[in-house]
Parts: C-alpha cells; sequence; structure tokens
C-alpha cells in the first residue's frame, strides 16, 4: 500500500491531532544546497504525517513572494532535479546522522516543466526508486494526465495529487474525486500561496461547500496555513493542512535544530 493511503488510514485510527495530519511544505536546496535529508529528518522527529518537497522552478506561478524567494535562492545555490534525487537516494535507507531511514509519506511538489525536461517516466521510474511516495503538479491539467499519463504514475505506484479552489467548477470537483487516489489539495483561496492569521468567511464557507458534498477523497487544506489557529479553523472541515510559507519563512530566520519548536506551536 502507498504510504500516503496507509497514513491516511492510520490517522482515522488515531487520538492524537483529532485524526487530522499536519503536512508541511519545503524548497529543496533552500536554505543550503544540501540541507534537504536534515531538514526531512527533522521534520519526522518532530511528528509531522507528510513532507512536500518543493522542486524549484524559475517561473513559479502559483507561488508567493516566500516560496519564489526560496526557489530562486536554491536554484542559485545549485539545486537540479538530479541533484534532488541524488540527495533523496538513501532517505528510507539511512540518514547522515546515523538513524534509519524515514518513515512518513513524502511527494515532490513542483511544476510540469521540470518533470518533461527528465522524461516523465524516467522522472516517475527515479521517484519510485527512492522511496516517493505521490506527486503535486499544479500545472498539468486532470485531462491530460489521464490521457497521456495516468498508466505511468499508477505502473510505478505514484498517487497524483490534485489541487481544486474555490474557482473550482462542481462538474470538475466530482471528477477530480472520481480519479484521486490518495487526497485533494484544498487550495484555500484563488490567490498564490502565502501565510495569513486567519480565515475569512468566504473561506470557511467554502471549506463548508466542499464538506457537505461528501466527496469519497479526503481533503487536506493548503495555501494560507501558519500557525495553530489557521491550523485548526482549517481542519475543521478537511482532514488535514499543509503548512508552506510560514515554515519556509522560519527556515530562513532558524536553524534546522530549531524546526522542532515551530512544529509544536502548530501542534502542542
Amino acid at each position: 500500500m502507498n504510504r500516503i493511503n496507509k497514513k491516511l488510514q492510520e490517522n482515522n485510527k488515531s487520538s492524537d491531532k483529532s485524526g487530522k495530519l499536519l503536512s508541511i511544505y519545503f524548497t529543496a536546496g533552500y536554505p543550503n544546497l544540501n540541507d534537504t535529508e536534515s531538514i526531512i529528518e527533522k521534520l519526522e522527529e518532530s511528528g509531522v504525517d507528510m513532507i512536500e518537497i518543493g522542486l524549484p522552478f524559475s517561473d513559479p506561478l502559483a507561488d508567493g513572494p516566500t516560496i519564489q524567494a526560496s526557489s530562486t535562492q536554491a536554484l542559485q545555490n545549485g539545486m537540479t532535479t538530479k541533484i534532488l534525487f541524488s540527495q533523496l537516494e538513501n532517505i528510507r535507507k539511512g540518514l547522515p546522522s546515523g538513524r534509519k531511514g524515514v518513515d512518513i509519506p513524502l511527494l515532490i511538489m513542483g511544476y510540469f516543466n521540470p518533470i518533461l525536461q527528465y522524461g516523465v517516466e524516467d522522472f516517475c521510474k527515479k521517484c519510485a526508486e527512492i522511496g516517493i511516495d505521490g506527486l503535486i503538479i499544479p500545472d498539468l491539467p486532470v485531462d491530460v494526465y489521464q490521457k497521456e499519463y495516468q498508466t505511468i504514475f499508477e505502473k510505478y505506484n505514484l498517487i497524483n495529487v490534485f489541487l481544486i479552489t474555490p474557482q473550482t467548477s462542481k462538474e470538475r470537483i466530482l471528477i477530480i474525486d472520481s480519479i484521486s487516489k490518495g487526497f485533494i489539495y484544498m487550495v484555500s483561496s484563488a490567490s498564490t500561496t502565502g501565510a495569513i492569521n486567519t480565515f475569512g468567511d468566504d473561506q470557511k464557507n467554502y471549506f463548508s461547500k466542499i464538506e457537505k458534498m461528501n466527496l469519497k477523497t479526503p481533503q487536506i487544506v493548503g495555501f494560507g496555513i501558519s500557525n495553530k489557529e489557521t491550523f485548526l479553523q482549517a481542519t475543521k472541515k478537511a482532514k488535514g493542512a499543509i503548512i508552506g510559507s510560514a515554515f519556509v519563512k522560519y527556515l530562513d530566520e532558524n536553524s534546522i535544530e530549531n524546526i522542532p519548536i515551530f512544529i509544536q506551536s502548530i501542534l502542542k
């Protein structure tokens, strides 16, 4: 069973966080090129449920200024797809600290262009070899995925996570729900990524609207989750929440060793 689905099933039975998942996004190669493994290790130690590893891209249209800046810095540091795969080569086998490999689900989030340049099947094959469980590709349309790439993803047991927004039609949401195998990434607003302190009525109404659709696929909310308050607000109606910009900003101001302080501020 794919680790994403296993984690979702485990959390259905867990009393911790009332069964709510916390996923953390960070940009590979940031703050420093070789921080990737250490950040993943410290996040797992801190109690997060899933990790989204951002593959930096030169034109990140859906990302806010914090993640855009981290992508720019990561590229300047020398991060490439090949280097990321090299860094993750032993992530399931063993870590630089000497402890055993990471067990929680790992996803790569990025734009389709670098994947296409690498070769879609080669990319998926490499992901499977090193233990990546899923991909989040905001600019890969559902119909294109179904027509051209679904069989490749399934061949390598990779879950493709689709995004929905407040502007996504009911018809399209139902199509996404019908083909999703892990969770749906529920974008909290139509704007780019970025941390906010609380959700407004429009977002809360959107969360309620999706809940009432009774989709078969669990939803995890992303964009705008930055603190305990927004985590709790987002997870009232959804299975979990994703924190990205706030964590990337924290990394810019704090050492990797301080990651548990950030995570506990959300979960305690």
